[in-house]
């Protein structure tokens, strides 16, 4: 692997075996997770000080012994709670428990008390039944433990026997159900929720809260998702997100299964576009600063558009930036090939081009659009796009031929690529290409 690639934080896999090492370097075998913790350049060039995920060690590392983590496939059979069988009786519960193993275990829904479950699990010759009551929230068997979602209840009775007959053992899979967890560890996207720390509340997202936090040293930001089918709904988000590697975009790290789903990404220290030029203004932020955040972003797109990748939700909310001012996107929540009928109720209205509205057609040139109306944002330093418009006015608008007026003091130039980016025929919009091409031109002065 390449030394270039390498940066503190990331995580790759050990690609041979090095049981014999010298002073100072780090045991390991192949398929280890290892984190690279900083360079080490009095030891030469491709040495790193690393950390060895199962032992806890820390010692040295050549890049030339590491390789990339692989991607996680796209699959329909994924799934965060493989046990979890669904509307399935007691009995047929006792049949699928094979082969006879204590602590063989899986998860049904309860027939005699709807919105509750059922903890089925093999114990010395029978399976038990363990009533899960839902209430107020949360999820109890004998009400001394209470749980924010399944995941978290599977995880702490694997751990601990608590009121049941034995430990959790082995989860029983629904057919043709692939485990989740253990795909992302042997692809080594699965970190450790041990070397996490969690602190304060940085952001609140659509499905749950973005904390501030550490792994392993490194700062880091986190997504926590706690229901258990909005987790399962991020897995494609997560898979997709293992598949992307650029500069602007916000890089994931890893994820954790504890209390649901904790999506860990690099820290973009300087927070979201919007508020950044919101508190700043044209005093403090330059007319080259906007150019370069513009320019961040079309080179970002540029790679999407590239891997055939539609982001769905491109704003100057979902950028953010580093502590080096770097603008990175973020939230690819949306970023699917196909939209469900009742996701359209979630569109942002403001920033979706007209034939993605009317007849749910996304594509690169409906993120253009989109970017449209972020160049919009950006040069009128972080104002909502169609000031004093209604939702409803702006659709009825744009779809008569409305467009935004340009910005105050927005260069002409960037007024032209915004008013290209809103064509109402898509064919006609520049791709992320041209638009990256034209924007470093800017740059230039040309």
């Amino acid at each position: 692997m390449s030394s270039k690639g390498l940066q503190p934080g990331m995580q790759c896999i050990a690609k041979i075996d090095h049981t014999k090492p010298k002073p100072e370097e780090l045991s390991f075998h192949k398929g280890d997770l290892i984190t690279i913790v900083s360079t080490c350049e009095n030891k030469g060039k491709g040495w790193y000080r690393a950390h060895h995920h199962t032992s806890g060690m820390v010692g040295l590392i050549n890049c030339n012994a590491l390789r990339e983590r692989p991607p996680i496939k796209v699959d329909s059979r994924l799934s965060l709670m493989p046990w979890f069988h669904g509307a399935i009786s007691g009995e047929q519960a006792i049949q699928k428990l094979h082969p006879r193993e204590d602590g063989l275990f899986l998860v049904r829904q309860s027939f005699r008390h709807p919105g509750d479950y059922v903890l089925c699990v093999y114990y010395k010759g029978e399976v038990i039944h363990y009533r899960i009551c839902y209430q107020d929230g949360k999820l109890s068997i004998d009400f001394s433990h209470n749980f924010s979602n399944l995941i978290d209840l599977i995880e702490f009775y694997s751990t601990y026997q608590g009121a049941l007959c034995t430990r959790l053992l082995k989860p029983k899979p629904k057919e043709g159900i692939k485990s989740a967890e253990d795909e992302l560890s042997r692809a080594g996207w699965l970190l450790s929720f041990q070397s996490l720390k969690i602190g304060k509340k940085i952001g609140q997202g659509e499905f749950g809260d973005v904390l501030e936090g550490e792994y392993m040293g490194h700062p880091v930001a986190i997504k926590n998702i706690k229901c258990d089918v909005t987790a399962q709904n991020f897995l494609a988000e997560t898979t997709t997100m293992t598949k992307l590697q650029h500069k602007n975009l916000v890089n994931l790290m890893g994820v954790i299964l504890h209390n649901g789903l904790y999506l860990v990404m690099e820290l973009m220290s300087k927070g979201n576009l919007v508020n950044y030029l919101r508190s700043r203004g044209r005093s403090m932020v330059s007319p080259q600063q906007l150019l370069r955040f513009s320019l961040d972003v079309a080179q970002g797109m540029e790679y999407l558009e590239e891997k055939r990748l539609v982001h769905r939700d491109l704003a100057a909310r979902n950028i953010l930036l580093s502590e080096k001012e770097e603008a990175k996107i973020s939230d690819f929540g949306m970023s699917k090939t196909t939209l469900q009928p009742d996701d359209l109720t979630r569109l942002p209205i403001k920033w979706t081009a007209p034939e993605a509205l009317k007849h749910n057609k996304f594509s690169s040139r409906s993120d253009v659009w989109s970017f449209g109306v972020l160049l919009w944002e950006v040069y009128a330093y972080g104002r909502s796009p169609y000031p004093k418009m209604s939702v409803k006015d702006v659709v009825e608008g744009v779809q008569h031929g409305y467009r935004m007026e340009a910005p105050e003091n927005c260069p002409p130039a960037v007024y032209n690529l915004m008013r290209s980016c809103w064509m109402d025929d898509p064919g006609k919009r520049p791709t992320f290409k041209k638009l990256r091409e034209k924007l470093e031109n800017m740059m230039k002065g040309e």
